[in-house]
């Protein structure tokens, strides 16, 4: 084996690990709201939370990024600690598609049907199929499929590559000798954590085992330990993803580890029984593709019923490695960033909880106009304080991930809550300026205040109502109550304008106080711009 052996293998993971990265993101950006609504159905039930688990991790091709997802998803408190068992077990099961896939390199046939299963000779086709659609495609989904497809032929295209290079591995004894040293199992077992720990992937740690046994040279009984040192090695992601997280978010990746652990131990307690104490022979038979896609499938699906009644245990386990519950669940988790979809959809419950604390902070200060309260006002002011940190937060989110691969819809919502996030900032500050000015109105020297309320007071109510209509609407999507606010909030900027115009004649004609006409012109002014950004708000909704 030649030093352009060596090179080619190095081009083949690493055209193997790029291929992954493409096919999952295309995957991810196809699946889309799918992902999203997957997530939002999860009950406590663990077998459905296996279930979805193995689902999500079919469409996004990795068990890693899934699991990441989840301390990221535990971590801004969307997900409880209880939910995510089932989805680990799930996402183990759900990485074996890329194993049989990968399989079926290995079938040999002069059936030109058959001889079309092998990912190398249909993987050029769908290549071709894929470039079609990303240069004339006209929907943004069909150049998503378009990338899909290309992410997989690259990753066949890399698996060949170190198929072709690694089998002149048959013809060298120093190989030989060195599979010898490894049907000690527990070396086995060390060799496929640390490689599927360096390159993070179990998928592509378990496709260089496969092209390994194309040499003829991999028996069971040295392909076995491997694999199951592969389940604990993809837990090295999910490890450095929980660093600087929540107590809570840190448990994800002990019941990861846990999960992972307890399942090899017990495969290696039976592999040892069958291995030492029965001898089966079958283990020095040479191990194809297709058998360790069998034996990965297997042995995770058995570890899975093994250990899904003991769900409870392992969260159990995780409370006591990790004792204390510290950090306060994060605003928005950037590794949430993961699946830019599911980001985008809670970016958006994230701007509903704005609104709400902008509409609510603004409504508390217009109920003061009668009876100024001075602890209302510094509830006022600590909501105004939350919204300010909210918005800091959500801005800072979303310029990163309008930064990220996101679909067309997304890129249009990601926008739309930027523009949106600032009217709410604003009608969060005008509650400030309101009580303010509700403060004048209140003095107990002021002798106009009984007259300014009764003009005041229906503008307060259609402000009033307005907002909370306003709220209802962007909180459903609901455009048809948009179109009604938008409305709504034109009238009442007429009608505010009017109001001020006939204030200003008055106090021309000497009938209004300069003082009382101060206060009224102050008020109305923040009322008119606080119907003007709900009027921004809703104009968004409808388009």
């Amino acid at each position: 084996m030649s030093i352009y052996n060596i090179i080619s293998v190095i081009g083949g993971l690493a055209f193997f690990l790029f291929g992954m990265n493409v096919l999952s993101s295309g995957l991810k950006k196809v699946a889309g709201d799918k992902l999203e609504g997957i997530l939002h159905k999860m009950t406590d039930h663990p077998l459905k939370g296996l279930i979805l688990g193995a689902i999500i991790t079919i469409a996004m091709q990795s068990s890693s990024a899934l699991t990441v997802m989840l301390v990221g998803l535990v971590n801004s408190g969307i997900m409880t600690l209880v939910q995510t068992v089932g989805i680990i077990m799930g996402s183990n099961i759900g990485t074996t598609l890329t194993a049989w896939i990968l399989s079926l390199s290995g079938v040999e046939t002069d059936n030109f049907l058959l001889s079309m299963m092998k990912p190398e000779n249909f993987s050029p086709i769908i290549a071709l199929i894929g470039v079609i659609l990303i240069m004339a495609a006209r929907e943004q989904k069909h150049k998503d499929i378009g990338n899909v497809m290309i992410g997989f032929a690259v990753l066949m295209q890399g698996m060949e590559m170190m198929s072709n290079s690694l089998s002149p591995l048959a013809e060298v004894p120093e190989f030989t000798s060195i599979l010898t040293a490894f049907k000690n199992p527990f070396l086995g077992v060390l060799i496929g954590m640390l490689f599927t720990g360096i390159i993070q992937s179990s998928a592509a740690s378990v496709g260089v085992l496969q092209a390994l046994s194309l040499t003829g040279q991999i028996s069971y009984g040295v392909a076995i330990p491997i694999i199951m040192g592969q389940n604990i090695g993809t837990c090295v992601t999910a490890l450095l993803s929980s660093i600087g997280v929540s107590k809570n978010a840190k448990r994800v990746s002990v019941i990861h580890v846990s999960f992972n652990l307890i399942g090899t131990v017990i495969g290696l307690v039976v592999y040892l029984v069958f291995a030492w104490i029965i001898r089966l022979p079958v283990l020095d038979e040479t191990m194809t593709p297709f058998a360790i896609a069998a034996f990965h499938s297997v042995f995770n699906v058995v570890t899975t019923l093994i250990l899904l009644p003991f769900s409870n245990q392992l969260v159990i386990i995780a409370k006591h490695v990790i004792k204390e519950d510290g950090a306060q669940a994060a605003f928005l988790d950037e590794r949430l960033l993961l699946s830019p979809a599911l980001a985008t959809s809670e970016c958006r419950n994230k701007t509903v909880m704005v609104m709400n604390k902008s509409v609510e902070g603004y409504c508390n200060a217009l109920a003061m106009l009668n009876e100024y309260n001075r602890d209302q006002k510094d509830n006022i002011k600590q909501l105004e304080e939350e919204v300010d940190d909210m918005v800091d937060s959500c801005n800072s989110f979303l310029i990163r991930l309008s930064e990220k691969d996101v679909s067309k819809k997304d890129s249009a919502t990601i926008a739309e809550m930027l523009h949106d996030l600032g009217d709410m900032e604003r009608i969060s500050d005008y509650s400030i300026g309101i009580s303010k000015t509700i403060k004048k109105i209140n003095r107990d020297d002021f002798a106009h205040k009984k007259e300014l309320c009764t003009i005041l007071e229906p503008i307060n109510n259609e402000l009033t109502n307005l907002l909370t209509n306003l709220y209802t609407a962007y909180e459903n999507v609901d455009v048809s109550a948009a179109e009604e606010v938008l409305y709504n909030s034109g009238e009442l900027v007429s009608k505010i304008k009017k109001t001020k115009k006939s204030n200003l004649r008055s106090l021309k004609d000497g009938k209004a106080a300069a003082e009382a006409s101060v206060y009224f012109s102050d008020y109305l002014t923040i009322c008119r711009r606080v119907a003007e950004h709900s009027e921004n708000i809703a104009e968004t909704l409808c388009q």
